[in-house]
């Protein structure tokens, strides 16, 4: 049970480990591109393209999905970035239950957004955990997990494709080694919420310290990228560094190909960005052809 990219390599895992997968859930079909034809998610593709039965239900609520995820007579589910709520009949249905496979150390970052919020928050390491679901959000107990440092210029985009290896990796140990796993219930303390992103958080406030903005940044990138103003133009910066130079929140200054840009405490490099209606690059290659404002607003 999945949808985005983060899921497909749990399924591709599951799969090339031997288990049989009797069906796929997913999210509906979504309009995308300039035609706005319904697209199957990134996990309904794949499944297809392994022959997988694939289940697209807008809610699992009803008693109609429920007694067809019953027929199933599932041995397990597997849940990774699904995006539905799952009933408590859903849960229980699998005769071992429902396995998430959840991008944090819980208790820490439960919720919708960990990865971001990891890179965010300044955290230095993250992980994986195999958690048994329960009713709660991410409140059920672990059965396996793996940490994971977190580089210090790394994106959401770069440490999602990290995570989603490890987690696959992780859910074919776990249901290699389910009948000696013990589940071990969440401690109390250290429990924190990874809300979903809200685009509006994307605007960079360059008063803020270097710290600060060089995460946001990181934690925004690729999506939903965050952004600031140059002269009228809206440009997103999508890697940066914490740099060692004396400028003012906002200002620019172009150094050897390096775009530095001051905040409110320090500087930041910018080491990715992308112009309005252009591809993103590294800062050498887009201040070839554009010379950049005085300051960033």
């Amino acid at each position: 049970m999945g949808t985005p990219d983060f899921s497909v390599p749990v399924l591709e895992a599951c799969v090339e480990a031997g288990h049989d997968v009797v069906a796929v859930y997913s999210q509906p079909p979504r309009p995308a591109g300039r035609g706005k034809k319904d697209r199957p998610s990134p996990v309904q593709a794949r499944a297809e393209a392994l022959g997988i039965p694939v289940r697209h239900p807008v809610s699992l609520k009803g008693a109609a999905e429920q007694d067809d995820f019953a027929s199933l007579n599932a041995d397990i589910a597997v849940v990774v970035a699904y995006g539905l709520i799952l009933p408590q009949v859903i849960l229980d249905a699998p005769q071992h239950g429902c396995l998430n496979i959840h991008a944090s150390l819980l208790p820490r970052w439960r919720g919708a957004a960990p990865i971001h919020r990891a890179i965010m928050a300044g955290d230095t390491e993250t992980g994986v955990c195999i958690m048994q679901m329960e009713a709660g959000l991410d409140t059920g107990p672990v059965l396996l997990r793996q940490t994971l440092t977190i580089e210090a210029t790394e994106t959401t985009g770069g440490l999602h494709d990290r995570l989603s290896t490890m987690g696959a990796k992780l859910i074919v140990e776990a249901l290699a080694s389910l009948p000696s796993l013990t589940a071990q219930a969440q401690a109390d303390e250290g429990v924190t919420y990874a809300s979903k992103i809200d685009k509006a958080e994307a605007r960079i406030d360059w008063a803020q310290g270097a710290c600060d903005v060089a995460r946001l940044i990181n934690g925004l990138s690729p999506f939903p990228g965050a952004w600031s103003e140059a002269n009228g133009e809206r440009v997103k910066c999508l890697r940066a560094e914490v740099v060692d130079d004396a400028l003012s929140a906002g200002e620019v200054k172009l150094s050897n190909g390096r775009l530095i840009v001051g905040t409110g405490d320090g500087a930041v490099s910018i080491l990715t960005l992308q112009r309005a209606g252009k591809k993103a690059a590294e800062a050498a290659i887009v201040t070839q052809g554009w010379t950049p404002p005085a300051r960033f607003t």
